[in-house]
């Protein structure tokens, strides 16, 4: 049923430009409807049976809700195109209304783990009616739903927001498994569990709003892009046949579809300047068609044929690989110029190295006049690179 649902829609947006935003909000007024659907009920029946957990529950229900219009809102403005004071677009606004949605769950966690405990200190009875436990079990069955909806939707268009919304939506499933064992409990044996049952809802609340938020913080502060999208650029250019090398890869996402990267890409220091355009543009252009990121390439012309710079080369190489293979040189010149005789080069360093960079230097010196003479180095130390 899921995937008809989500097939017929698509085959109706097939002639929208923007085919995310329009499953985004869908995906929104779907949970807004059967959110509201689950709070007006459950809050009616926690009324009548004077249950916490329920209320408890159905207030869960109403911060899906009023989530659901963040997520509608998030997905229309970040839908909207680029302008003059957002030159990149707007599509990190999807993180902003995550992260509201997140403090949200956070402050309804908040707000019952109280209530609980003021109902562990004052236990009352749950009045446990058959309308009660259907009305449960169709709440469990719609967030089993809801939960998978929002998986295959998120998948689709890739949006981490409907995947931390699927994620709240089973969360939701557990939580009133755990209403129904509370009820079941009084009804057996007479105890009065339901402040406690309630305490660990609450306390779940707050941990999963919690995880929340420090997702999309690191969303909006800017992680490390995914491993798989790095290893794709790399596949890429390892590629170009034309072209000697590449290095110091970055990358900054304004969004999830708005990927932006800069590279170095070494070429022979013989090509003229409309060969290296040409080549650069073709790189480009790749990127922009195939991986979907807006790329600008420096280039760093090398010298392939001369042979003091190609034994300079070599041998730094082996004495960086020497100190750790996981340490990279590259732009390697030689200035003859002005004095002593300089070898200048950037140096990438793993966040993990444990020497610091001045002792490295030393190090690298050291080697360098036993191995290669009497030049000084000169190192830039890379340590934000990907490559």
């Amino acid at each position: 049923m899921i995937n008809v649902l989500i097939n017929h829609f698509e085959k109706r947006q097939q002639k929208k430009s923007d085919i995310r935003t329009a499953f985004g909000v869908f995906a929104g007024v779907i949970g807004l409807l059967s959110n509201m659907l689950l709070f007006v009920s459950k809050l009616l029946i926690g009324l009548v049976s004077g249950s916490v957990s329920i209320m408890a529950d159905a207030m869960n229900n109403l911060s899906d809700t009023i989530s659901s219009v963040l997520t509608l809102v998030g997905f229309h403005i970040a839908g909207k195109p680029a302008d003059k004071e957002h030159p990149y677009g707007h599509e990190r606004f999807e993180y902003i209304s995550g992260m509201l949605v997140s403090l949200l769950i956070t402050f309804v966690g908040f707000q019952f783990f109280m209530t609980s405990i003021d109902r562990i200190i004052e236990p009352q009875s749950i009045k446990v009616t058959p309308v009660i436990l259907i009305v449960l079990l169709v709440s469990i069955f719609i967030k089993v739903w809801q939960g998978v909806f929002y998986q295959r939707v998120a998948k689709k268009i890739d949006s981490n927001t409907l995947v931390a919304t699927a994620k709240d939506s089973f969360n939701d499933v557990y939580t009133t498994v755990a209403v129904l064992v509370s009820a079941s409990v009084e009804g057996i044996t007479g105890l009065k569990i339901d402040g406690y049952v309630g305490l660990l809802i609450a306390c779940y609340i707050i941990y999963s709003g919690l995880q929340l938020i420090r997702e999309f913080v690191n969303e909006l502060m800017g992680i490390r892009p995914d491993q798989a999208a790095i290893d794709e650029m790399k596949g890429y250019l390892s590629s170009v046949p034309e072209i000697v090398g590449y290095h110091d890869l970055l990358i900054h996402q304004y969004g999830p579809n708005k990927t932006f990267a800069s590279v170095h890409i070494e070429i022979d220091d013989r090509w003229n300047l409309t060969q290296a355009h040409e080549t650069i543009d073709e790189i480009e252009n790749k990127f922009k068609e195939q991986l979907g990121v807006d790329l600008v390439c420096h280039i760093d012309p090398v010298n392939l044929y001369d042979q003091t710079q190609q034994f300079i080369h070599q041998e730094l190489k082996k004495i960086i690989k020497g100190i750790n293979s996981e340490l990279k040189g590259h732009d390697i010149r030689l200035v003859h110029h002005g004095g002593k005789p300089r070898i200048l080069f950037d140096l990438v360093v793993p966040n993990d190295f444990k020497a610091t960079d001045q002792e490295l230097k030393i190090r690298i010196q050291e080697q360098v006049y036993r191995k290669i003479g009497d030049y000084t180095v000169e190192v830039t130390f890379d340590h934000n690179y990907l490559l």
